[in-house]
């Protein structure tokens, strides 16, 4: 059991929705989009601490490096859904990012009870994904002290990696541990406890605000269009085309050629279209360029 649970903020009674329970569905929805309105302000205070992180995890990930999601419940699946939007949205490779929830992905669906709770569990996660110093491990966690989390983030550390923590609560072992923590406090939920709520919010915009900015740091974002994205499906190459057009000027049919010509690859498209150069050359100046489409533009 860990130890003065209830004296966690997430973990605290709310006064403000202490009449839920016996509210019809209006005050209900209302009571609770007033606590959400709160967590926007608790993410700003923590961004100078996201910077950081994306600083450190992109370095890790420009030199081959990979990016490690842990958490257990809520935060372990919220881990998993970040990790798993990269490829299709940035092009990069599945294993670049990687979400791992404890009892194994049919946790994802069925809560895995028991698990988070293991601290030598998750100090064989380093080990069984054979992560090294090359990469960057981030644990997940509201309460800041699940045993899992603070078990892959002590191994992680004594591997050399970079170690990021995401938190709900201040002052808490996470902190100890990681390079970086991120700790947006939300304070009680509208549910005492149900920290799937403002604290998971709160984690969620965390994750999306790490990630994206990483796969910016790596070039995979042309001003603000996804031109790395996989079009792997009808509405994904229509997509394709769309920004394609949107980015250069061009004509449908101009659109539909050069995607074509560059195996729909949005960003060779839009660099072979804008500097007037065949997609081979257009290829062969990204792959100069680390995959920058605006410094492939500015070469001559």
């Amino acid at each position: 059991m860990q130890e003065n649970l209830g004296l966690l903020i997430t973990e605290s009674n709310n006064p403000d929705t202490r009449e839920i329970g016996s509210a019809d569905s209006l005050t209900i929805v209302k009571l609770i989009n007033a606590e959400d309105k709160k967590v926007a302000g608790c993410v700003e205070q923590e961004l100078p601490q996201v910077a950081k992180a994306i600083d450190l995890v992109s370095e890790r990930l420009k030199k081959g490096g990979r990016l490690f999601y842990f958490g257990a419940g809520t935060s372990g699946r919220l881990g998993v859904i970040d990790a798993s939007e990269c490829q299709p949205t940035y092009g990069v490779p599945q294993e670049m990012v990687q979400g791992i929830i404890a009892g194994g992905y049919g946790a994802i669906i069925n809560a895995s009870f028991g698990n988070e709770d293991d601290f030598e569990a998750g100090e064989a996660e380093i080990a069984a994904h054979e992560i090294t110093a090359a990469d960057a491990v981030c644990g997940i966690a509201a309460s800041g002290r699940t045993p899992y989390v603070l078990g892959v983030l002590t191994a992680a550390k004594q591997a050399g990696c970079v170690t990021v923590g995401i938190t709900n609560n201040p002052n808490t072992k996470i902190a100890e541990i990681a390079d970086v923590t991120i700790a947006p406090i939300t304070g009680p939920e509208a549910i005492q406890g149900s920290s799937r709520m403002k604290a998971g919010t709160a984690q969620k915009m965390v994750l999306n605000m790490l990630s994206t900015g990483v796969m910016i740091q790596l070039g995979k974002v042309y001003q603000n269009y996804m031109v790395d994205m996989v079009a792997s499906n009808e509405k994904l190459l229509d997509r394709a085309k769309r920004l394609v057009v949107q980015i250069t000027g061009c004509e449908e049919k101009t659109a539909e050629q050069t995607l074509a010509a560059c195996d729909q690859n949005v960003k060779t498209a839009v660099v072979s279209i804008l500097a007037g150069i065949t997609p081979q050359e257009a290829e062969q100046r990204l792959t100069a360029c680390d995959g920058f489409a605006d410094r492939a533009l500015q070469m001559k």
